[in-house]
């Protein structure tokens, strides 16, 4: 598509009025936001905020915070429901007799991580009928205690996806710094810093191209999983200050297109709905068109640790969604390989799309009614009650053992200390091995009597003073051992946590 220069910038300010009357009459000139980065560097912001009337945006990926709100209609006799389930998977139901709220990230009863309430989502969608069982306390005027039932989406009254968080304006790319796979809702991650991942679409994402929520707001009308959909407010988790700005959605079931909503499971993780959302920007001034022209070296963000089990993740470095999308980033100077978990190729489909229908008087513009917070950034939770770390129930008290010490040194400590578990070290005093009684006990029986790196354990799991408890029970669980050394940054011992000082903390609990 070629553009011209024009010269004076009184047009510069358009109204939605306009714009729309330009749709009606197949006047209107719509771009998509890949285009709009070329148009502006052409004509600059003026140039292009005179010929462009619209910018479509897209994006398709994970959004776990979305919801179906349905309502089954009265069955004979009436029930009330206080708890039903939708091909086993629960939904909530405390809102009306008949009404429900089935979370995409629900799981089955029976089938676990594997199906969830995307995948029933996904299946009425698509056709298919889905089973129904509901039980009620039951009443007077609601007699019935038992239903049980085969519906589809035709014969729902409403089904309409009420999605609380939908959108971001971008997201944090993640990493593993550990030593063992870890399965994320980023997907999996590999040990040693063996791959990156990340989501969002960059360039054609819909709050990047309108960062100041000019025209993103409630009330703004969206291409919705395939249909005409609506903002009804900001996210929850709306951190506009950080620029991880979220969207709150609504839009008819019965309206959308499978090739825009699709069911997934993460490994290790759950259920989760992938979502097709797109956002037409009137560029109504020169500021509009600018902030359209975003490209993906625009967009920074980081790339977290997800090694470690907390809120608040260590940053490993800064990144851009080029760097991202090029496949591979730099860490500790090393190529490790890039991955996205949203699907590009589908927020470019959408994007062109919703330009079609744009173009062809399908699909009007709108302004919000009311204007999305710029400024803020999500709290976390309150808690009453403190996490206790493991540097707060930890044994001080170590034995430790040289590596070139016998099999009969470490007979002599284990009997001298009443100790179990022997942390080997180095003569620098780094953690090398761990070697347990029950080891030693091996040892002997087997006529072993050489030097402890033989016999120890030389892939210890070891946790951080500062690490909660509750993720060091989850690894000696996991794991079924007994035992894990505290090490600082350098392997250093610090202490030990045992089944027996989480037993004695959860006594101390109850």
């Amino acid at each position: 598509m070629k553009f011209t220069k024009r010269g004076d910038p009184q047009w510069l300010k358009k109204s939605v009025h306009e714009i729309n009357r330009k749709i009606e009459d197949g006047s209107v000139n719509v771009v998509t936001a890949e285009e709009m980065v070329t148009i502006v560097e052409e004509l600059g912001a003026e140039g292009a905020a005179k010929e462009v009337d619209v910018v479509t945006t897209g994006t398709f990926g994970a959004m776990c915070s979305s919801g179906l709100m349905l309502n089954l209609g009265h069955s004979e006799p009436p029930i009330k429901i206080q708890k039903i389930w939708f091909n086993n998977v629960e939904a909530y139901s405390g809102l009306a007799a008949v009404d429900a709220y089935l979370g995409a990230a629900q799981i089955s009863d029976t089938r676990g991580i594997q199906y969830g309430g995307a995948h029933v989502i996904e299946d009425l969608l698509r056709g298919k009928e889905v089973d129904v069982h509901a039980t009620s306390y039951g009443t007077d005027c609601y007699p019935r205690k038992v239903l049980d039932t085969i519906i589809s989406l035709e014969d729902l009254n409403e089904a309409m996806l009420l999605n609380p968080r939908n959108a971001y304006q971008k997201y944090a790319a993640a990493t593993n710094s550990s030593k063992r796979t870890l399965h994320t809702y980023m997907g999996e991650l590999l040990p040693n810093f063996g791959n990156v991942t990340y989501s969002g679409a960059g360039v054609l994402s819909p709050l990047s191209n309108d960062p100041s929520y000019e025209t993103i707001g409630m009330g703004t009308r969206i291409f919705m999983g395939g249909a005409q959909g609506y903002v009804i407010g900001n996210g929850t988790q709306h951190s506009p200050s950080s620029g991880f700005g979220t969207l709150m959605l609504k839009g008819n079931l019965k309206e959308m297109n499978p090739d825009y909503l699709r069911a997934a499971s993460f490994t290790g993780y759950g259920a989760t709905l992938y979502m097709g959302v797109g956002i037409p920007i009137p560029i109504l001034n020169e500021k509009l068109a600018a902030a359209t022209a975003v490209r993906d070296e625009d967009i920074v963000t980081t790339i977290e640790d997800y090694a470690v089990g907390s809120r608040d993740k260590p940053v490993i470095r800064k990144v851009n969604y080029a760097e991202l999308r090029s496949g591979s980033v730099q860490i500790d100077g090393k190529d490790v390989p890039t991955s996205s978990l949203s699907s590009f190729k589908n927020a470019r489909k959408i994007a062109n799309e919703l330009k079609s229908w744009v173009k062809h008087g399908k699909f009007f513009v709108t302004m919000p009614v009311e204007r999305l917070c710029t400024e803020g950034v999500a709290k976390p939770m309150k808690e009453t009650q403190v996490v206790p770390l493991v540097k707060d129930v930890m044994s001080s008290f170590v034995v430790t053992i040289k590596r070139d010490q016998t099999v009969q040194d470490a007979a002599k400590k284990i009997w001298e200390n009443s100790f179990n578990h022997l942390t080997v070290i180095s003569d620098g005093g780094e953690l090398v091995g761990i070697l347990t009684a029950w080891d030693v006990s091996k040892a002997v029986a087997e006529n072993c009597f050489d030097s402890v790196e033989n016999v120890m354990t030389k892939k210890v799991l070891t946790c951080a003073p500062n690490e909660p408890v509750d993720l060091a029970a989850r690894r000696l669980d996991r794991y079924g051992v007994s035992a894990m050394p505290v090490i600082d940054a350098q392997r250093r011992v610090l202490g030990i946590i045992t089944s027996d000082n989480i037993s004695k903390l959860i006594a101390r609990r109850y």
